[in-house]
């Protein structure tokens, strides 16, 4: 008989009972490559879906892409984003488009529903039409397509997977997991840009090492830069990351820059702890969580990753104080307001 990768991560009650159970993995890796903690199977294999956007960008980066087109921290933030399609995050991406050469119409991500109610309301009201660059990997595609142009390759196809812009973002994710090409799986996204599985203990390697890219002996000494730029965009701009609605933004306003976050869909998610951020001294961190169900109402990963930092050691009271509308114990109320129940983490860490 076949044994889960996965153990029970976060329970809803009913009274007394317990009535559903999350199950979920976790990996804790430092930068030179230790695993520091887990929970369930650290070697199971899942997409990063858009826990991987900072790692897309990572060659245009690297490649001097900002420098070359006068890109600012805010915008490199943006193409590792998953945005709430905001007019603010609308205009960031009109502002990279104008830099590069990218028009709109190039974009093949497609249009998808908004979550930001206040923007969903105002479009409404002008009467305005959902287009690409409302849709939350439109700041990943502008970079892919202003990588494509600076390297004087087509724009045409630039999401197929045998594209040299796909391939070199392949092989250069391969490389911060500590693993070849050939051993990173290959679907498509949501976005119809390639994504990659890979294991949770290589996946929270590569975040510890976009963290710390000394300490995780990232070469050539040109993506260690890279590494500090994303990173930097990311944790001085969070707004950009995620947006009002966002739990990635809000964590990383609390945590003050110290931590980067980035979630992806079907229950994943990704945090790149700073050096010195575990304890004194200690090396860059990365955690990776998956919600095996893909937590399709999204009550788990939050309430889950705020546990974890809790028994990391990372998160103080007064900042699990200000998350606090995330969990991670949350009382559960039917419709007539009456406390019913709650919701809550029932893991712990294996050191």
């Amino acid at each position: 008989m076949s044994t889960s990768p996965y153990l029970p991560l976060f329970e809803v009650t009913r009274g007394d009972i317990v009535e559903s159970i999350h199950f979920g993995a976790i990996a804790v890796v430092e930068a030179r490559g230790r695993l520091i903690a887990s929970y369930g199977d650290p070697q199971v294999v899942t997409f990063l879906r858009s826990t991987a956007k900072p790692f897309q960008a990572l060659p245009f980066v690297e490649n001097k892409g900002p420098e070359t087109y006068g890109l600012n921290l805010r915008e490199v933030a943006l193409m590792c984003a998953s945005h709430s399609g905001t007019d603010e995050h609308v205009a960031v991406v009109r502002g990279i488009q104008a830099k590069t050469g990218v028009a709109e119409e190039d974009l093949v991500c497609g249009t998808h529903p908004l979550s930001h109610v206040p923007t969903i309301e105002a479009m409404r009201q002008r009467g305005e039409k959902l287009t690409p660059n409302r849709h939350n990997c439109s700041g990943k595609h502008t970079g892919m397509l202003a990588y494509a142009s600076m390297k004087g390759l087509p724009k045409d196809g630039y999401t197929n997977p045998s594209h040299p812009i796909q391939q070199e973002i392949l092989r250069t994710f391969a490389a911060m997991c500590a693993l070849s090409p050939e051993q990173v799986e290959i679907g498509i996204d949501g976005c119809s840009a390639p994504n990659f599985a890979v294991p949770l203990y290589n996946a929270a390697l590569a975040l510890a090492r976009l963290c710390d890219p000394q300490a995780g002996s990232v070469e050539p000494p040109a993506r260690q830069a890279a590494c500090y730029t994303i990173v930097e965009a990311m944790t001085s701009h969070p707004d950009m990351v995620g947006g009002p609605d966002s739990f990635d933004t809000h964590l990383m306003q609390v945590m003050r820059g110290r931590i980067l976050a980035k979630s992806g869909a079907e229950g994943y998610y990704g945090l790149g702890l700073r050096p010195g951020v575990l304890e004194t001294g200690s090396p860059g961190v990365g955690v990776i969580l998956k919600v095996s169900d893909g937590d399709a109402q999204h009550r788990a990963r939050s309430a889950a990753i705020l546990e974890l930092l809790h028994q990391l050691g990372v998160l103080s009271p007064s900042q699990a104080g200000e998350l606090e509308e995330y969990g991670p114990i949350s009382p559960l109320y039917n419709w007539r307001k009456l406390k019913i129940g709650q919701a809550r983490p029932c893991f712990e860490l294996s050191r």
